[in-house]
């Protein structure tokens, strides 16, 4: 059975969960799910990062063990992820000892290779963000330029990485791999980030503890970033269980935020290199959330809260607008209004209607029972099929590569088919002309295109589609759909007996004064 293996960044747990996080989370759910429907082994990996200065100096503030603070802070993500209805394989915490032994492990195969010696760091550092930076890096003075907050100054012993040895890989890396980093606008970026000179890595830090200690000096912890992303490799196996090594890595796909893709696309493959391991197959690095055109910021007080938002609109409507307002990959802008215009027009009008209207009329004309499909009677009855096919086949393309907008696109397009398909076929029409035959094939293509459309959008609204599939009658449950049940045209089996129309999407109504959440009035008549 072909592998999948796709990871979120483990996420710093000091920080409070927010839209980005959920993002990153759930358009991985989105392409493990999409996999497992074509019948692959997948894994599933996101977690949490709990090392660093900043974590030992918020626990210290609290009176707590960094252990202590960090078990105190993962239940919410994990909480969110539930809530999001995230079907992760495996939870991550670089604190598992498992992780410890790793990171060690990957420290000592550089260090033997010869490429981390010990030396003296001097220059400036971002705490919050455990990054380091020159002079010249820096913004309006001694700021951060990726928070915008003060950097310090600092100056201790420190063991290098010698990442200056491996430009020239890297630039062979790209340029032999050039889906490796995506999308290509991202690449480009890193090209010329590596082709203005690379400089040896300050990998350990000696000022603070809480961290993995150094294998050959206890005195320095490694450095947070080569500590998280070695978690890519702890979860397969790395270093003992060499079967489960070799099943999944090299991982697939990680998909990052653009705010860490050096670290992901520069370092991680040069670490990889030194250590003697594969690299990744690709790394997707999606753009930001603004919030009605402006970044957000705790001090504006316009951070979206993901639980907020799931708990008012609904969590698969939230999931679809994510993926279907703004192309992934490039920044979003965030505002109640666009979510509750998708919710209304899309959800509601387009695909809540459709089954409507498919329920509807099995039950008018043939007492909710699928009838059996007598054949093409009609140039649309045979474009109707081969449109749920060739959908199927773009999606299999697209899903796997990060394409989420595309995809979406495309499967909008058919469920425009689908209620085009139904206008121009008028079954109330054939009724009235006692085309009885050509009346079954029209409700049957009408039912059939309904279960196509339930596993296309299972990957993006999964408690949604469930009920699709239970309006259906589908036997299986809609996780267990498998994309070969779809290659052929006639799946759905006549004599089933459908169930009763259900509104799948309510029509809401937002006050943006009140932040208020309502079910829109009805029309009476």
């Amino acid at each position: 059975m072909e592998k999948f293996y796709i990871t979120t960044p483990i996420y710093y747990v000091n920080d409070k969960p927010h839209l980005g996080h959920a993002y990153t989370t759930t358009a991985a759910d989105v392409i493990a799910r999409f996999n497992r429907f074509l019948g692959k082994d997948v894994f599933f990996l996101t977690g949490t990062d709990e090392h660093g200065q900043k974590i030992e100096e918020a626990a210290k503030k609290r009176g707590m063990t960094p252990k202590e603070f960090v078990d105190s802070l993962v239940p919410t993500f994990k909480k969110l992820w539930e809530k999001l209805n995230i079907s992760y394989d495996h939870f991550i915490r670089t604190t598992d000892p498992k992780h410890v032994k790793a990171v060690q492990e990957i420290f000592m195969r550089c260090y033997e290779r010869g490429d981390i010696y010990l030396g003296e760091y001097e220059g400036w550092y971002c705490i919050p963000c455990e990054s380091y930076y020159t002079e010249k890096d820096l913004i309006e003075g001694k700021l951060c330029p990726m928070c915008k907050r003060e950097v310090v100054k600092v100056k201790e012993e420190s063991y290098f990485f010698r990442l200056s040895k491996y430009q020239d890989k890297l630039l062979e890396l790209y340029q032999e791999r050039p889906d490796f980093i995506a999308p290509e606008f991202r690449r480009n970026e890193v090209i010329n980030f590596v082709k203005q000179g690379l400089k040896d890595l300050s990998i350990s830090r000696t000022s603070f503890k809480w961290g993995i200690p150094v294998p050959i000096n206890d005195k320095h912890v490694i450095y947070v970033w080569f500590d998280a992303l070695t978690n890519y490799l702890t979860a397969v196996g790395y270093p003992d269980d060499t079967q489960r090594l070799n099943r999944y890595w090299p991982a697939d796909l990680h998909l990052v935020g653009k705010d860490i893709l050096r670290f992901h696309a520069v370092y991680w493959p040069a670490f990889l290199m030194s250590a003697g391991l594969e690299i990744p197959k690709r790394v997707f690095a999606h753009g930001w959330w603004t919030v009605e055109g402006e970044k957000m910021s705790k001090s504006k007080g316009n951070v979206v809260d993901p639980f907020e938002i799931v708990e008012k609109f609904g969590v698969d409507q939230v999931r679809f607008f994510l993926f279907r307002e703004v192309s992934f990959g490039l920044d979003g802008d965030f505002s109640y209004e666009k979510l509750v215009s998708r919710i209304n027009g899309e959800l509601a009008n387009d695909l809540g209607n459709l089954f409507n209207r498919v329920l509807s009329m099995v039950n008018k004309y043939r007492s909710g029972v699928v009838p059996s499909y007598k054949g093409e009677f009609t140039e649309l009855d045979r474009e109707i099929k081969e449109r749920a096919l060739s959908t199927l086949n773009k999606l299999e393309d697209i899903i796997p590569k990060a394409e989420l907008t595309r995809a979406l696109d495309e499967i909008w397009q058919f469920v425009g088919f689908v209620n085009y398909y139904i206008d121009r076929r008028a079954p109330w029409s054939l009724r009235k002309e006692g085309k009885e035959e050509e009346l079954d094939t029209v409700l049957y293509s009408m039912v059939e295109s309904l279960r196509f459309i339930t596993a296309f959008l299972y990957p993006y609204m999964p408690s949604s589609s469930e009920k699709m599939a239970e309006l259906l009658s589908l036997k299986k449950e809609v996780s267990q759909l498998r994309a070969q049940e779809f290659r052929t045209w006639g799946g759905m089996k006549a004599g089933v007996e459908l169930k009763k129309r259900e509104i799948l999407f309510p029509r809401i109504e937002y006050d943006k004064e009140t932040g208020e959440v309502k079910l829109a009035k009805t029309k009476k008549g």
